[in-house]
């Protein structure tokens, strides 16, 4: 198995937030806020039918992160975690996730709300949000059991960069 792997951006991701700090955490502290995502023209035809969900999954690069970081102070406790109990940017394959809502498509343009990502994100991919797929009770939440309603109100530092 080569240890070689690569993926070419399908897209931009575009927002309000030109500067990291003072972002949205998550999408739901980022309620009706817009942004809008541009697809590359050859790509066009994989957006087919996309227009028919109301929220869509955006997966990707975490271009502003800085170096990987196994022990991470997350936004929302002051106690370090290992990175992959967290949500932080600083991971060895920096990847982020947004469940944004789907406003409308015009061609290769998205048009996006609850967005959290950084203006000019580079977008790896687009899945449909499928309730029936993707809602899970969750029996337990880890040390995020004491920040409950918290991500709406947290915002952003430098702290990742």
């Amino acid at each position: 198995m080569s240890d070689d792997i690569s993926y070419q951006p399908i897209g931009i991701i575009h927002s309000p937030f030109c500067d990291i700090a003072d972002m949205p955490i998550q999408p739901a502290g980022a309620l009706g806020v817009a942004g809008t995502v541009e697809i590359r023209p050859e790509l066009a035809a994989g957006l087919t039918d996309l227009e028919g969900f109301s929220h869509i999954i955006l997966l990707y690069h975490l271009h502003r992160a800085g170096d990987a970081q196994l022990q991470v102070t997350p936004f929302l406790d002051a106690r370090p975690h290992g990175v992959f109990a967290t949500r932080a940017p600083r991971r060895p394959n920096p990847i982020g996730l947004s469940v944004v809502r789907l406003v409308a498509r015009e061609g290769t343009r998205l048009h996006i709300e609850n967005v959290d990502v950084l203006d000019g994100t580079p977008l790896l991919d687009i899945k449909p949000y499928v309730p029936e797929f993707d809602e899970h009770p969750a029996e337990r939440v880890g040390w995020l059991e004491q920040a409950r309603g918290a991500v709406r109100h947290r915002r952003s530092d430098r702290r990742f960069e």
